[in-house]
């Protein structure tokens, strides 16, 4: 499958990587790819509520997939600061009918088909959805909150994205310390590559995630977003989800500010770094400035 946004080459030189999914491949050799953010919760920092209905949750979902998304990320549990953690049934119930209705819609023509994501770290929830139709798993625990995971992932053959956190989300935000918070999680996520290889898990199908806001200070994050290409030197497509996160609305002076547009240009900055998939909550805007950035500097 090729990335829907890149229809030419980003202006610095973008490591030739595939990310190997179920049943597709995402080309991802010409620009980041975007992820479309679908929180199907109550209780997200950020439009918690807002599609926590099956309705409501395929509706943003599709309209995501007009805007232009890559891959549809889809999630049922909040992983917020402090966020309560929810019931495996609960978390299920919330996304194999939003998933199910996504890939019907696909198969009968009536949607673009883009790669369905499914965010949680829960095996059960993950090998439910991937019946559904998922083709990535994406794990806020880097596929270690649940000892399952990783087998639920090498026998499914889906793509993978491994995240960097320090805690949990009930503890991440408590006092996290580093004594380089750029290499600490560089070799975590190196470590955790071979954790995934060494269980059975193609390396094409492995993406990997520094999580930002994830057991990080304002300052980490920073830090980790100005050295993004770091990360893209781990040879496998690398992953930034920093969207309307808390540390914008510090670097703005004000936690109440619409966070969309700063967001955007921390965006075109990860561009320019060669990160590979972008996940955000806003993907119209996103999928414009990118094109436009590439094709004035062509």
């Amino acid at each position: 499958m090729k990335n829907m946004n890149s229809d030419s080459a980003f202006p610095i030189p973008h490591s030739p990587l595939n990310w190997s999914l179920k049943t597709q491949t995402l080309h991802l050799d010409a620009g980041p790819a975007i992820m479309g953010i679908v929180n199907v919760t109550p209780d997200s920092f950020s439009d918690g509520g807002k599609y926590d209905s099956t309705d409501a949750a395929i509706k943003q979902a599709i309209r995501l997939i007009e805007d232009r998304a890559d891959i549809v990320d889809v999630g049922g549990e909040s992983t917020r600061p402090y966020s309560e953690p929810v019931d495996q049934r609960e978390e299920q119930n919330r996304i194999v009918p939003v998933i199910e209705g996504l890939v019907e819609r696909m198969k009968n023509g009536v949607l673009r088909t883009v790669p369905i994501s499914i965010d949680t770290s829960k095996a059960a929830v993950a090998k439910a959805a991937i019946e559904a139709g998922a083709e990535i798993i994406n794990d806020v625990t880097g596929l270690e909150g649940d000892p399952k995971m990783l087998q639920v992932a090498a026998e499914s053959k889906v793509g993978v994205c491994a995240m960097h956190m320090q805690g949990t989300p009930q503890t991440m935000q408590d006092d996290p310390k580093y004594d380089n918070v750029v290499e600490h999680v560089y070799g975590y996520l190196a470590e955790r590559k071979k954790r995934l290889l060494d269980a059975g898990i193609d390396e094409g199908s492995i993406c990997l995630d520094p999580g930002i806001g994830f057991g990080k200070t304002h300052e980490h994050n920073i830090q980790l977003l100005r050295h993004a290409s770091r990360f893209v030197e781990l040879g496998c497509p690398i992953l930034v989800g920093h969207s309307r996160k808390g540390f914008i609305g510090q670097l703005l002076g004000d936690k109440e500010a619409d966070r969309d547009s700063a967001t955007l240009a921390i965006t075109l900055m990860l561009a320019q770094q060669g990160v590979h998939v972008i996940r955000v909550h806003e993907v119209k805007n996103t999928v414009a400035a990118l094109k436009v950035t590439k094709k004035l500097s062509a």
